[in-house]
């Protein structure tokens, strides 16, 4: 069974990039980027990755397969999240592909359902939306900074959130250090 890995148009696409290129690794991948995710991509540098197992959707298509629930997927995530994707899968609302993946995956309560959400600072709607959203089973994972890693590069906080989504779903992975080691 495939992953779908959906980027909005908040920053840190990086993350996305990076995550649907590791998932690649392992079975394949339906990624979908939002115009605005698209731009702010381009924006940030983060190239689209190059892999056999990477098949792009379009935001606006919603005939795929993924709309469906009939059809099934290891795990959505949705990395960046935005505040205004968050909100309309909070609500109920899909609008397109990214976000009607999410509402499949919540009907059918099929996890992991895993949303980076990328704003600071929160203010209290985006608490509600999340908080409403994890009651559900969502995984909230902000990409928030650690440092008892030692990070040296971006790179390296980049793969600690990669590393944590990949733990969520179960895939072993050495994309950061673990306390202790």
């Amino acid at each position: 069974m495939p992953f779908f890995v959906g980027i909005t148009g908040a920053s840190g696409s990086v993350i996305g990039t990076t995550l649907a290129y590791q998932l690649s690794k392992f079975d394949r991948v339906f990624l979908c980027f939002t115009k605005t995710g698209h731009k702010v991509a381009q924006e940030e540098v983060a190239e689209i990755p190059n892999s056999s197992n990477i098949t792009l959707l379009d935001e606006e298509d919603l005939f795929s397969p993924i709309s469906s629930g009939s059809f099934t997927l290891k795990g959505t995530i949705i990395a960046p999240c935005s505040m205004g994707t968050l909100g309309r899968i909070a609500n109920g609302i899909s609008t397109n592909l990214i976000e009607r993946a999410a509402d499949v995956a919540l009907k059918e309560r099929r996890w992991p359902l895993i949303l980076v959400p990328r704003e600071t600072p929160f203010n209290v709607i985006h608490l509600e939306n999340m908080l409403k959203l994890a009651k559900l089973g969502v995984h909230i994972v902000p990409p928030v900074l650690t440092f008892y890693h030692r990070p040296e590069s971006v790179e390296d906080m980049v793969n600690f959130i990669v590393g944590k989504i990949l733990d969520i779903i179960g895939i072993e992975n050495s994309l950061y250090k673990r306390w202790g080691e």
